[in-house]
């Protein structure tokens, strides 16, 4: 059975915390939200530490994220948001599922979302 980390509440306010320092780009801060073995899964990438998630997102500088849903249950947090990314700017909707462990860590991410835009991008660059 999976305990809960004493309220919905916290894992929201873990999560938004956590996404709040990745817009500011402020990774330090953000890292003392994610367990060190944090799993990321996404269309692009996976990464089995927080350590090699946060190496990546360093390296990609995403924009503040535009969030326009959260939906908490338990230790679950989910995300529905726009990332506008590219020139000129084109909007990606994303899911991202947060989950956040009994020491009030997120301990996995899954994201989702339409990866075309991204892989065009990466030809043109070729």
């Amino acid at each position: 059975m999976q305990k809960n980390i004493g309220s919905v509440n916290n894992a929201k306010q873990v999560v938004m915390s956590f996404v709040e320092a990745l817009g500011n780009q402020d990774y330090k801060s953000a890292r003392s939200y994610a367990s060190d073995n944090m799993s990321f899964l996404g269309p692009l990438a996976s990464h089995d530490s927080a350590d090699a998630y946060f190496k990546d997102m360093e390296r990609l500088r995403l924009p503040k994220f535009e969030i326009k849903k959260v939906v908490a249950d338990g230790n679950d947090v989910c995300l529905f948001y726009d990332l506008n990314v590219g020139t000129p700017p084109v909007a990606v909707f994303v899911c991202g599922w947060y989950h956040v462990n009994d020491e009030g860590k997120i301990s996995s991410l899954r994201v989702v979302f339409d990866p075309r835009h991204f892989l065009q991008q990466q030809q043109q660059k070729k």
